[in-house]
């Protein structure tokens, strides 16, 4: 009896968390970038719109200040004279608020902005939404944005060690098209 009571909280924990874990529709190659206006960790504002004409490494991540999420964003930095001059403007996106944001990028100097997405609209947009009931955070997805406003590429397998490269590599690749 005690096996089958836990072999049933087992099938009810399972169908659960693949209900609340399933991936949101995320948007592919060649589709218009869906657009955004979210708040900078200094409060200032930024739209897909205004940067029109530059490539755009919208990377979507988890939570300020854990390692994968460190280890990315710092790379990023290190990188950024790179991606620069190939035209691109980096751009970190979380649910986590402001304030947090704020705290992240003067602990570890992040020269670009994060963007907050609280209540999680664009992540939804983007499908890199983790839904968990009382809790939510952005899936560790990256998206590639042309010059005008197309996803040239996503990202949804991302190893935190070797991404910045990847999208330095990916993105010269695509500027030699």
């Amino acid at each position: 009896m005690k096996l089958a009571l836990l072999a049933l909280l087992l099938l009810v924990g399972a169908l659960l968390w693949a209900r609340l874990s399933q991936a949101n529709d995320v948007p592919q190659s060649g589709q218009p970038a869906p657009g955004f206006e979210l708040p900078d960790q200094n409060g200032k504002m930024h739209s897909l719109e205004s940067y029109r004409g530059r490539w755009v490494v919208l990377y979507f991540y988890p939570k300020d200040d854990t390692p994968g999420c460190t280890q990315e964003a710092c790379l990023f930095r290190d990188d950024l004279h790179k991606l620069t001059a190939l035209g691109a403007q980096v751009i970190g996106v979380s649910v986590d608020d402001t304030a947090s944001h704020a705290e992240f990028a003067k602990k570890y100097r992040l020269p670009f902005p994060l963007l907050s997405d609280n209540g999680g609209k664009v992540a939804t947009q983007y499908g890199a939404l983790q839904n968990l009931g009382l809790f939510k955070f952005a899936k560790r997805y990256t998206f590639l944005i042309d010059p005008q406003g197309k996803l040239a590429k996503t990202y949804q397998k991302v190893d935190t060690s070797r991404h910045s490269q990847e999208i330095i590599d990916d993105l010269a690749g695509l500027k030699g098209k």
